[in-house]
């Protein structure tokens, strides 16, 4: 964050903060202190001298601790303090760093951890959950998919051939997506599949890459991209279409496109039926733990700062998407936002989680101001497979470079594509 500089006559500078968390993913154990070693560059030309402290707070900005300490440093020299934060329950906290001068004052915001494999969600899933969706997969069974297949040679680029899918869904709408293979002589060959799902009002492309043993398939759910037939709205409507009835909320059509696409994998001689992997980022990620939990055919789930974790928990930390939801509730008289998120509780993350079967991979940024990690944590937390997290403490809602290289490698190991 700037800083606030009050100039001296002939002097100008900041005092530049770093704060590092002893643990390099910023997560401490149960029982034991929150360090933070915070490191201060003065640019002045002069001595400073004032107070370092920091201030503790739930991710719902309820303050928990705070403390100072006084600080000089010599003109352009540097300072190192140790922060020692009292032990916390589990959970996750906003701590904000701060240092006050004569001349500066300045503020830097992080998250921390304390034993998140604690973390539990206080809302129960809805009792009548799984014969929800197991009415919803056998409406989908009801829908002839009526595939249609067009290859583009036009758009071949990377050794790679590229198709257009098209393909009914539940309710009869029509969505679409792509298909890119590597070329081959082979027509024997079997190629184990990506299937990227999209984020929120994405338009996704026919992807490519230098993957010589990889299928890679990816739609554009109901309402996105190049499958708005029947379902077009505003951006900032999308969310909440449908929402006042569970049956006609949008995401129920949106998770049942995904499971069609995986029926359309399942349709092609060309495609490694017992190898595929569902991934995506955000709404991605809410779609491929939802897509996993349902439909047992995925092998591999990787899943990158999923919305909808825990919603009846979301209200008071997050602006988006209870803001909309709100702006809907205005719109219809008798609605109500329990209402709302009664019904969403059917869409919820950590609920698809529980009834996953396939070895899972989180990516969550701790500043992640959509997908608090704490909601992150109850789904993950759900997941009672073969699973692992990757924390990445300075970024929000993004996971950096090293997440996609994971991934990649992981799904090769499991894939056996050396």
């Amino acid at each position: 964050m700037q800083g606030n500089r009050v100039l001296a006559q002939d002097d100008e500078g900041e005092v530049v903060i770093k704060s590092t968390p002893a643990k390099k993913d910023a997560v401490f154990g149960a029982n034991s202190s929150i360090v933070y070693n915070v490191e201060l560059q003065n640019t002045f030309n002069s001595k400073q001298t004032g107070t370092l402290g920091y201030r503790v707070l739930t991710l719902a900005d309820k303050e928990v601790t705070q403390r100072s300490v006084n600080v000089s440093i010599g003109k352009k020299g540097s300072k190192n303090v140790t922060l020692r934060i009292p032990e916390q329950s589990a959970g996750f906290y906003k701590v904000q760093f701060m240092v006050n001068f004569p001349e500066y004052d300045d503020t830097v915001r992080r998250v921390f951890g304390v034993d998140p494999t604690q973390i539990r969600s206080e809302n129960s899933k809805p009792a009548d959950f799984d014969s929800f969706w197991a009415k919803t997969l056998e409406d989908l069974s009801k829908v002839e998919a009526n595939f249609k297949v067009t290859e583009l040679p036009d758009s071949s680029r990377d050794n790679r051939r590229v198709y257009a899918i098209e393909m009914r869904s539940l309710d009869n709408i029509t969505v679409r997506g792509w298909m890119t293979i590597p070329e081959t002589k082979n027509n024997r060959k079997k190629f184990p599949v990506l299937l990227g799902l999209p984020g929120y009002q994405v338009d996704l492309k026919p992807m490519f890459g230098s993957d010589e043993d990889l299928a890679i398939v990816v739609l554009n759910v109901r309402g996105q991209g190049n499958s708005k037939d029947r379902i077009r709205t505003l951006r900032d409507d999308y969310i909440f279409t449908g929402l006042e009835d569970k049956k006609r909320y949008v995401m129920r059509g949106a998770i049942m496109d995904c499971v069609r696409m995986v029926d359309f994998i399942f349709s092609r001689d060309e495609l490694d039926h017992d190898n595929i992997m569902v991934s995506g980022g955000s709404m991605g990620g809410f779609l491929s733990i939802a897509t996993a939990s349902l439909d047992h055919r995925i092998k591999l789930c990787s899943a990158q700062n999923p919305i909808l974790c825990d919603v009846k928990a979301l209200p008071g930390k997050v602006v988006w998407p209870l803001r909309d939801f709100n702006r809907y509730i205005r719109r219809n008289r008798g609605l109500t936002m329990e209402k709302l998120l009664d019904n969403l509780s059917y869409f919820d993350t950590k609920n698809f989680a529980t009834n996953i079967k396939c070895p899972t991979l989180m990516g969550i940024g701790l500043l992640d101001h959509l997908a608090p990690p704490d909601n992150e944590y109850t789904a993950f937390n759900n997941l009672m497979v073969k699973k692992h997290m990757i924390l990445f403490p300075d970024l929000g809602h993004e996971v950096a470079l090293y997440y996609k290289e994971y991934e990649g490698r992981w799904m090769r190991d499991t894939f056996a594509l050396f």
